[in-house]
């Protein structure tokens, strides 16, 4: 079973940056299509960001510029870099796992863990 393990989130004000991770374990992580996915309170969960297992990269267009998803395979680990961060991206943020080639619906995605809270003030 695959487990994932998001860190990193906290209270940061607008302008501002942090680095989510990603922990996974169970699993072949280097196979996994993985991807950050956010929701805020009142809305729908919304993918944020993509990376393929051979690293090919995809954003919504609110975050392009601006967020950086990466990948360490020998670490098993996901990143998302945020930066001049903004209140609208305050939101609870998941990390998903795909074993097939993921996409921009939740249901897309076999794992996915708990979330890591990102609050951005103004």
């Amino acid at each position: 079973q695959v487990q994932l393990v998001e860190s990193g989130g906290g209270l940061v004000q607008a302008g501002g940056s942090l680095r989510l991770s990603c922990a996974a374990s169970g699993g072949t992580f280097s196979t996994y299509t993985m991807a950050w996915f956010r929701q805020a309170p009142g809305k729908e969960r919304e993918p944020v960001a993509t990376i393929s297992w051979v690293g090919s990269t995809g954003y919504v267009d609110s975050v392009k510029g601006r967020f950086t998803i990466s990948r360490d395979n020998a670490k098993n680990t996901l990143y998302l870099q945020m930066n001049s961060l903004r209140p609208e991206d305050t939101a609870l943020y998941y990390c998903l796992a795909s074993r097939a080639g993921g996409g921009s619906r939740w249901s897309h995605y076999d794992y996915w863990g708990q979330g890591t809270q990102v609050t951005v003030s103004s």
